[in-house]
């Protein structure tokens, strides 16, 4: 009798190794991430219909440390996930190109922290009341 080797939910969701399969769950973790962004910014524009007293009294939120915080994850999600795209969009677009896929995330990883760094340096040292 044969035993199924990857019956649930902790083989489905377990690490199946390899970078492309981190870089495949991140992707989808920072599209997920943005499109919750995108919701709730809908959301708080939709509230200016209500009147400008309950938008600006809702401004206060994005003042908080926390929610300071949560722009760098959201710098994070942005810059990786277009990075990401950018790849694959290339890749899938010259099919000649999966054969050095290393090399390409490689480019990827270094372009990501070229931009992502400095600028998530400015946001945290504005937000500690340093350079920025």
């Amino acid at each position: 009798m044969i035993q199924p080797t990857n019956v649930g939910l902790r083989s489905w969701i377990g690490y199946r190794g390899g970078s492309g399969y981190l870089l495949w769950l991140l992707h989808r973790v920072t599209g997920l991430g943005v499109l919750i962004f995108l919701a709730l910014h809908i959301v708080n524009i939709f509230l200016v219909g209500f009147g400008e007293d309950v938008f600006n009294k809702l401004l206060f939120l994005y003042r908080t440390p926390w929610a300071r915080a949560l722009e760098v994850f959201l710098l994070f999600g942005l810059t990786f996930h277009a990075m990401n795209g950018l790849r694959i969009m290339i890749q899938d677009a010259f099919p000649r190109t999966w054969l050095h896929q290393r090399r390409f995330v490689a480019v990827e990883v270094v372009l990501f922290l070229a931009v992502f760094l400095p600028a998530a340096w400015l946001m945290v040292a504005g937000f500690l009341g340093g350079a920025g």
